[in-house]
């Protein structure tokens, strides 16, 4: 069985999945096989194996780390939020059922069973698990609730890294208030402490260090800087959400409008996007953000009507509708392209029952089931104004089936079993829709598209190479945040913790 390391953090938001991720580029350029493991997460942010199983994306992240292709087994349980007490549980890659907060602790031995199957699978195939926890180390009101934090450690028979997070403040607190809360047998566990996100001369911290070995008796492993410009994905969207500035349109770039929904799914949908030079994105959260925008983006969702009716009572529809009127470009990704047609019906109480109408932009039609549709999909584009034939790589989570009344597809799927089509597009290819989620991550087809944009705005295109960097920045920005990692945090004796050789 594969040894253990646990990344579990004094709260959420604290940076677990990063810090999990810089490890295990780490132990994986070191030679070592290692895989990541969370038994639970929760996010709307979420994407589809080669198998067709849904996982969350921050083990999609730290699987890459790793030199791996993603699996579910990494994150054999997932939670999508339908409701402030209500989730989808996506179990080991499909949808197992949908379940009130009670009624899924009641349901913690039957889940656990899938835990230990996934964990059990992973650990017989590498040296080295690196598991990442939820929430804080010391959620003590869900202690005989818990199955991703210290059950899983006790499993795994893991060593734990204690994650803080100085920006927020009160990293003295954190620190020395969650080692107080854990059992005996729970702190002896404890390797070492990790402060992450530290601003400023990292030397006027040394007396903090020492206040809390002093305190704790527990080494300070390392302390990391902020590291700016990191184009990583983050877990969630609590970033977004929580952010208060607004990006600021220029005339001189393509401006993008992403309309930011209560149930907004698969944000990193935009992250390339948001990469490129020539291009300023911002998430509107009120219909003013949206004035100057060339393009508007309505996003993913994981509760497409209520999202719609949010974008009514929000005053978003009139906007969405001139801005099409001024012959400017709408963007619908799965939710929000069936938000674009002309009705959404859901016969089947998958969302609530009843049928709504949709903005009416496109001429197609959506009847929601039970089936969630989850696969990879190689695609050509179908949009004018491109070169023939790009292609892209993405992938299709949605319930839902939508017919076309006229006009024409957007993609042409590609698939041994025959081609198919994807989407609409209006006559003038100004309003379009998909299902195809990370449909911007190709250069070739992302430069296209912001080259179509740039034309129409009259500006000039810009070369391609363009693109093909910024894909290169973020492919290279895992690197560059494991030599981060590497350079402030004493990776020998976590190394030698776990008799490894050092690094």
């Amino acid at each position: 069985m594969a040894k253990a390391l646990a990344v579990l953090g004094t709260g959420s938001d604290v940076g677990k999945s990063l810090v999990t991720a810089g490890f295990g580029r780490v132990f994986h350029r070191s030679g070592i096989r290692v895989a990541p493991f969370k038994s639970q997460n929760m996010s709307l942010n979420s994407f589809v194996t080669v198998e067709g199983g849904e996982m969350g994306r921050a083990q999609v992240l730290q699987a890459q780390a790793c030199g791996l292709r993603p699996h579910v087994d990494m994150n054999p349980i997932l939670l999508k939020p339908e409701a402030d007490r209500r989730s989808q549980v996506i179990v080991q890659g499909h949808v197992w059922r949908s379940q009130d907060a009670g009624d899924y602790f009641d349901s913690k031995a039957e889940l656990f069973r899938f835990v230990r199957q996934s964990y059990e699978r992973l650990a017989a195939q590498y040296e080295l698990l690196l598991i990442e926890g939820a929430g804080s180390a010391a959620e003590v009101n869900l202690r005989d609730r818990d199955i991703v934090n210290w059950p899983v450690v006790r499993m795994a028979d893991a060593g734990v890294i204690l994650v803080a997070d100085i920006d927020r403040g009160g990293v003295f607190a954190q620190v020395i208030g969650t080692l107080d809360l854990l059992e005996p047998g729970e702190r002896e566990r404890v390797l070492g402490i990790v402060i992450n996100k530290f601003r400023g001369d990292r030397r006027l911290f040394d007396d903090g260090v020492a206040l809390l070995e002093q305190r704790t008796d527990v080494p300070v492993l390392g302390v990391i800087p902020f590291l700016r410009d990191l184009l990583l994905d983050q877990e969630d969207s609590v970033t977004i959400e929580s952010g208060s500035s607004v990006a600021s349109f220029s005339p001189e770039t393509v401006n993008v409008a992403v309309i930011l929904l209560p149930h907004m799914s698969n944000f990193t949908d935009f992250n390339a996007l948001a990469a490129e030079s020539d291009v300023t994105l911002r998430y509107a959260r009120v219909p003013g953000d949206v004035a100057g925008a060339d393009v508007l983006i309505l996003p993913g969702s994981k509760h497409t009507i209520q999202d719609l009716q949010y974008v009514r009572e929000k005053g978003f529809g009139p906007v969405v509708t001139s801005h099409v009127l001024a012959g400017r470009e709408v963007v619908g990704l799965c939710g929000g392209f069936q938000m674009l047609g002309g009705r959404i019906d859901d016969p089947y109480q998958v969302e609530g029952g009843g049928e709504t109408d949709g903005l009416r932009l496109l001429p197609v039609e959506t009847r929601l089931h039970r089936e969630k549709q989850t696969r990879q999909v190689q695609a050509e584009s179908l949009l004018s104004g491109m070169s023939d034939g790009e292609t892209i790589r993405g992938y299709e989570i949605h319930v839902g089936l939508t017919s076309r009344r006229q006009g024409g597809p957007c993609f042409r799927i590609l698939d041994p079993d025959g081609d198919r089509e994807d989407g609409a597009v209006s006559p003038d290819g100004l309003v379009w829709g998909t299902y195809i989620h990370g449909v911007f991550d190709d250069p070739s087809f992302r430069r296209a598209w912001i080259n179509r944009v740039r034309t129409r705005k009259g500006l000039a295109p810009n070369p391609f190479a363009d693109s093909e960097m910024v894909t290169g920045r973020l492919t290279s920005a895992l690197d560059r945040w494991a030599d981060h990692v590497a350079r402030y945090v004493d990776m020998k004796s976590v190394f030698e913790a776990l008799r490894f050789p050092s690094a």
